[in-house]
């Protein structure tokens, strides 16, 4: 009988163990993590991303300034995310931005053909592993005309993202979308506190000042982070348990 007891009590102490979760994130600088973050005024989305769930969550952020699909694999950055893997892991993918690079023969994809190969790529091999995989479009740059109208930057590799995520069936977030609704609710001006515009002489890191449309200050970082959750939370992942308040 004591055997029996002690047995149900190991069951009943495994069921009581909280599930723990590893989201691995792939893409560019738009997802990446900082150098230098105390002084940086740069912020990738996946860098703050963390900061959103408790230790049950583990976040491992992949991402690279300047990758393209074609890069991160070429470079064995996606095989090593590969090699990572366990069944049950999420994988969040997140390229365009330097796929459409034409002047940029290590990094440029045709979006109907190498960038769409490579996506398909990615995808079997994350399900080969157990893992889910979740595909992101890109973030909109802040990219106004003389008119004062949003104009997209990014072509086609939206629509192919979203197309490979219907074909072969997995969850897809369109930052595209909804980066685009927030950029152009804000306005031209206001806009820019989320992106990282810095005057010259008001930052030590950029003493002679920036104007970048495409990478994100940290607050620019948090609300596209949230953006993130918001939309996932649709998906309702097991995970999302595991948001703090």
């Amino acid at each position: 009988m004591r055997f029996f007891q002690i047995c149900l009590l190991v069951v009943c102490l495994s069921a009581c163990q909280p599930e723990e979760y590893t989201l691995h994130l792939v893409g560019d600088s738009t997802m990446a993590d900082k150098d230098n973050p105390e002084t940086n005024p740069e912020f990738g989305w996946g860098q703050v991303l963390p900061k959103c769930f408790d230790d049950q969550v583990t976040v491992v952020n992949h991402a690279k300034n300047g990758r393209s699909t074609k890069s991160f694999i070429n470079e064995g950055r996606w095989q090593k995310v590969v090699e990572e893997l366990d069944a049950g892991d999420y994988v969040f993918i997140q390229f365009g931005h330097n796929d459409q690079k034409v002047q940029h023969p290590k990094r440029y994809t045709n979006p109907y053909s190498g960038y769409r190969f490579n996506l398909e790529k990615m995808i079997r091999e994350t399900k080969s592993k157990g893992a889910i995989p979740v595909m992101f479009s890109s973030i909109v740059r802040r990219n106004f005309n003389e008119h004062g109208v949003l104009e997209d930057t990014h072509g086609a590799y939206p629509f192919v993202a979203r197309s490979v995520a219907s074909e072969m069936n997995v969850p897809f977030v369109d930052m595209q979308v909804v980066t685009e609704n927030l950029v152009n609710q804000l306005g031209e001006e206001p806009s820019k506190e989320l992106y990282l515009w810095i005057e010259p002489g008001t930052n030590e890191y950029y003493p002679d000042g920036k104007h970048d449309n495409t990478h994100f200050s940290k607050k620019g970082a948090i609300k596209m982070c949230q953006l993130v959750i918001e939309e996932i939370k649709k998906y309702r992942f097991n995970f999302l348990e595991n948001l703090k308040n």
